[in-house]
Order: structure tokens, then C-alpha cells, then sequence
């Protein structure tokens, strides 16, 4: 057994403290027909946008992904500076009205809680623990990439179960139209008899030796023998690439496109209500396999 299959659709979530920050990155992925990386990044960790592309890339072949990366400064990371300026400006204030307001003077801590008098201001990290914090943060997406992985392994093999059955529903209908009794010589022959008398009825001047060879070109034509034996080779060709699993989906959805080629020529071709019934049942299968055959990787 070879790679398990995955769907395109998955979460991933990773949380990690670095340097005073907390780190938390969200994945997220839809289908898509390629592989389609959108990233959203805290202010001022662009720069890891490259890094971060390569992680996923790395991983992921297929699919329209997110990237949310959040970095916070926890507290006691950054330092307070009064804002002297500011301070000064409430000071002449508080001196110009003592003499004109019968008032208790504000405490230091009155006046240091007023807006703008007291900022807060990240501490500057020097380059190596910087590059610490780019570190953890390259961890944390890769840890996030598992996660969304696991997920996807997960619906994938719910879904390779479905297209599993989905195949040999078509194998089965394939061995149905085979041994349909409308595809036998005695049927055969009963329809080509059937051909040269109607044409030897519509009375338009054509030999009998004339006739029997339009008959004959019109049961080969009507042949779906060819139909059959690419079905059956496509059906194999379905169930080598289940068992190879890995990155499949595009080369799955080109055989459900063959398939429904296949049916589609089955019942055109076909002379019987049965055959054709038999063709309408496989085309519904098939739309059933594509269907699912889209949601994988």
C-alpha cells in the first residue's frame, strides 16, 4: 500500500511563547486546482513570509491555503515611558487651577493613569534572541502544517473508501453490459436479420448483397466491445492509483473524465433498452466517483 490519500479541505493550529510574545498561527484549506498560498501576517514578520511559503509548499501540493500568524508581546515583555511632554501639560494645568478650585491635589498615581501621560513601549530585542523568535515561529507553522496534514489524511481516507466503492460499482455495471444477452451472437444476428428486412421493405433499389454489407457496417458500428475493454482498463488504472495513494486527485478526475467518455459512447452506440439502462447506471456512478475524486489532493 502506498501513500495514504488526502482531501484538500483541513485546519491546522499551533500556540508557542518565544522571547516575551506569544505565537499563535491558524491554517486553513479549501479545494482548488493548484496549490494557491495566501498569507496574513502580524505587522512587522513579512519577512518570514518566504520562509513561511516554503514550509507549506513543502507539504502541501494541492489546494487554496490560508496562513494567519499572530504574534503578541505578553506582559512584562515591554517597559512604560512617561511622556514628559505630556506630563508637563498636566502639571500647568493642576497649578493654574489649585488657586481657582477649592480641591484636593490629584496623587502621582492619579496623574500618572491619564491618558497619554504614561506609554507603553516594546522592548527592543537584540538579533539573536530575534532570530530565536523567528525560529519558534517557523516551528509553530510547521507544527500547524502536521495538524492540517492529520485532517486531511483523515477525510482522505473516508473519502478513497467512497471512490473505492464507487469503482466497483462501475466494475460491476462493465461486467453487467459484457454478459448482456442484447450483445450475444444469436442477438447479433437477430438484429441484422431485422436491419436487412426493414431495408429490403423501404424499397430503395439496393441489392441484397448491397443490404447485408449496410447491415454489417451498422452492427459494427454498433459494437461496443472497444467501450467494454477501456472501461475495464480504467477501472484498473482507478484501483492502481487507490493502492499507490499519495498526491492522486488530478489523475483520478482525468480517468472519471475517461469513464464518463466510455458511458457516454456505450449508450449512444447501444440498441437495447437494457444496454442503455445499464449505460445510464454507469454514468450516474460515475458522476458519484467525480464528484468525490475533486475534494482530493
Amino acid at each position: 500500500m502506498g501513500d495514504t490519500l488526502a482531501s484538500m479541505t483541513g485546519f491546522g493550529r499551533a500556540a508557542a511563547h518565544a522571547e516575551g510574545c506569544a505565537i499563535v498561527c491558524e491554517i486553513k484549506a479549501v479545494n482548488g486546482r493548484g496549490l494557491d498560498i495566501r498569507t496574513r501576517l502580524s505587522s512587522g514578520f513579512d519577512v518570514l513570509e518566504t520562509d513561511i511559503r516554503r514550509i507549506v509548499g513543502s507539504k502541501v501540493s494541492r489546494g487554496s491555503v490560508s496562513v494567519y500568524l499572530n504574534v503578541q508581546r505578553e506582559a512584562g515583555a515591554a517597559r512604560l515611558v512617561v511622556n514628559t511632554q505630556a506630563l508637563e501639560s498636566v502639571l500647568e494645568a493642576i497649578d493654574a487651577l489649585k488657586h481657582k478650585i477649592d480641591a484636593e491635589m490629584p496623587s502621582i498615581d492619579g496623574i500618572l493613569a491619564l491618558k497619554g501621560v504614561v506609554d507603553t513601549v516594546d522592548t527592543e530585542l537584540s538579533a539573536d534572541a530575534e532570530e530565536r523568535l523567528h525560529t519558534a515561529i517557523r516551528d509553530c507553522i510547521a507544527t500547524a502544517v502536521t495538524g492540517l496534514l492529520d485532517v486531511r489524511r483523515r477525510e482522505g481516507e473516508q473519502i478513497a473508501a467512497v471512490i473505492a466503492r464507487r469503482i466497483d460499482d462501475i466494475a460491476a455495471l462493465t461486467a453487467q453490459a459484457e454478459d448482456h444477452p442484447a450483445r450475444s451472437r444469436e442477438a447479433i444476428l437477430a438484429r441484422l436479420k431485422e436491419q436487412v428486412r426493414t431495408l429490403l421493405d423501404s424499397d430503395n433499389g439496393l441489392s441484397e448483397e448491397r443490404l447485408h454489407a449496410e447491415a454489417l457496417v451498422l452492427a459494427t458500428k454498433a459494437d461496443i466491445r472497444e467501450e467494454l475493454d477501456r472501461l475495464k482498463a480504467h477501472v484498473d488504472a482507478a484501483r492502481g492509483l487507490l493502492e499507490m495513494g499519495g498526491p492522486v486527485g488530478r489523475k483520478l478526475d482525468f480517468l472519471s473524465q475517461e469513464f464518463n467518455r466510455e458511458a457516454n459512447t456505450l449508450c449512444s452506440k447501444s440498441n437495447d433498452v437494457g444496454l442503455t439502462r445499464i449505460g445510464l447506471d454507469l454514468k450516474a456512478a460515475i458522476d458519484q466517483l467525480r464528484e468525490q475524486v475533486q475534494n482530493l489532493e
